[in-house]
């Protein structure tokens, strides 16, 4: 190897230079804590008075310790009475819990669709520009965005850009009109099920025809587009993009380009259930679900350590590994049960979410999930926030802020680069910045027997003897000659950080190791 071709004395055991680090320390796009908010549900309203008129039927309001049901199928409405069922949450309610969510180390804040829809969930949106009354006003979400700001916390809108409701009256006079402009913005015609195409033929649902210039200009191109529009003049952070793959390639290039253009720190997010890799080069990052459905798998017993970690490492080479810094790591959401009813086992739940938060990724807490909220396939997952379990005797809550209280001292789990360790019945990984001191080592035995293991941990910075503390159990361990023996109780986790050689005098093994 040339000298031009050695790593500098900066450059760490994957290259981490202080220049590298200093890039990721100043993005706040990488590595943070996001909360998703399924705004109905998640704090009372006490505007409840003068909103009623807005909840007539076929629409219910509930009471607010009333759980979300079935029920049947509304053949003239073309939704489930599930989707007319509303609790009331708005952005109103929403501002007066931010300290809460600041409190419990949240760094974005993600809702779910807020723009006027019929449904609750609104992913039938029947105007992008205006804010659904039942949850507001235009200007509430500008008080919003800036309230967070003001807390240190940014905000990101779920963009649902593919399709719109079906009582839009944008599509409403495309298809009364049969040479009218609108028309073009649509796919309409008799080979289609319902006389036009939805989103998997849901005929609630029409697409829009995002081949069409037109509405590529109306959605994301123009500056007072939708997407530009909203970060230009609400001064959110970022979009989440519903359903992204169906957009394709080449409209989520376009569209994360042009968030950029109204704000470079934008970020935009795509909903991906696919291998993250090729979607990593439009994106700034993904809804990471091959890692939530590996983790799953790992901790339900499903996968083993050694291929859970062929599998996670496999991902991180063949992806963009900034672009997983900045893909949200989900282990539930809307769309799936709650993590405390798919993992009942209260050790492999505790599991997941310590590798949710020390894996690569920005971990996402779903709204309830930090009290123990549990909830199966939707709608029963979307379930109004019990606020009364919100307080210090709640162990699912007090584990949480422990876990975001962890990730914001040591930056390594942020920023740091991820390399899997060699074990042989655990799963083992290093993140590590340019500092050899902010070094964490995660060691998991998800199995029922107590696992001895010793293993290379492969980091020429961390000094023989140097004692490694687990922040979370306060078991210490030392390494010797670059190999590590642990010992780890059946269905345990731990995180160690390395620690100083203790002696008298303040003698430090790391004084000329960076």
């Amino acid at each position: 190897m040339s000298n031009a071709a050695k790593p500098t004395l900066s450059s760490g055991i994957n290259g981490e230079t202080k220049e590298t680090m200093d890039v990721r320390r100043a993005d706040w796009r990488i590595g943070h804590v996001v909360y998703q908010i399924f705004l109905d549900r998640f704090a009372p309203s006490d505007r409840l008075d003068e909103k009623r008129a807005l909840y007539a039927s076929p629409r219910r309001l509930m009471s607010w310790d009333e759980e979300p049901s079935r029920g049947a199928y509304l053949h003239d409405e073309h939704i489930s009475e599930a989707e007319t069922q509303f609790w009331g949450g708005d952005l109103h309610s929403l501002m007066g819990q931010l300290d809460y969510l600041r409190d419990l180390g949240v760094d974005l804040v993600y809702l779910n669709p807020v723009f006027e829809a019929f449904s609750n969930h609104k992913y039938d949106a029947s105007d992008f520009r205006k804010i659904d009354p039942a949850y507001g006003t235009n200007e509430d979400l500008g008080a919003l965005s800036r309230q967070c700001h003001e807390r240190g916390m940014r905000l990101m809108l779920d963009g649902v850009f593919n399709h719109i409701g079906r009582r839009s009256a944008h599509f409403q006079s495309a298809i009364a009109n049969g040479s009218g402009k609108n028309r073009d913005h649509y796919y309409i015609g008799e080979n289609y099920r319902n006389g036009y195409r939805g989103w998997r033929n849901v005929a609630n649902l029409p697409e829009l025809n995002l081949e069409n210039p037109d509405v590529r200009e109306m959605v994301y191109r123009a500056e007072d587009s939708i997407v530009q529009g909203w970060i230009r003049d609400a001064g959110i952070d970022g979009w989440r993009l519903d359903v992204a793959p169906d957009l394709g390639f080449e409209v989520l290039g376009e569209l994360t380009d042009a968030a950029h253009s109204a704000d470079p720190q934008s970020c935009v997010i795509g909903e991906t259930w696919n291998y993250p890799e090729e979607w990593l080069h439009v994106l700034d990052g993904v809804m990471n679900m091959h890692a939530r459905l590996l983790i799953l798998n790992l901790c339900d017993g499903k996968m083993g350590p050694g291929a859970f970690a062929t599998a996670f490492e496999r991902m991180v080479d063949d992806s963009d590994y900034e672009g997983l810094l900045r893909s949200h790591m989900v282990l539930d959401n809307h769309d799936v049960p709650r993590i405390q009813t798919l993992l009942e086992d209260p050790a492999m739940l505790r599991m997941a979410r310590v590798l949710q938060f020390t894996l690569p990724g920005c971990p996402v807490i779903y709204y309830g999930s930090e009290l123990g909220m549990k909830g199966g396939h939707d709608p029963l997952n979307r379930g109004p926030m019990r606020w009364e379990t919100a307080n210090d005797e709640n162990e699912d809550l007090t584990f949480i802020k422990k876990l975001t209280a962890i990730r914001r001292e040591f930056g390594a789990l942020r920023y740091g680069n991820y390399r899997r360790l060699d074990a042989e019945e655990l799963v083992a990984f290093s993140r590590t910045t340019d500092c050899a001191r902010d070094t964490i080592l995660v060691f998991a035995n998800p199995s029922d027997e107590e696992v001895h293991d010793i293993m290379a941990v492969r980091n020429s910075r961390l000094m023989d003897v140097a004692p490694l503390e687990c922040l979370l159990s306060g078991d210490h361990i030392s390494m010797h000659c670059g190999v590590a023996e642990v010992t780890l109780p059946p269905k345990s986790i731990r995180v160690f950080r390395t620690l100083d050689w203790d002696q008298p005098g303040g003698y430090s093994l790391y004084k000329r190791v960076p």
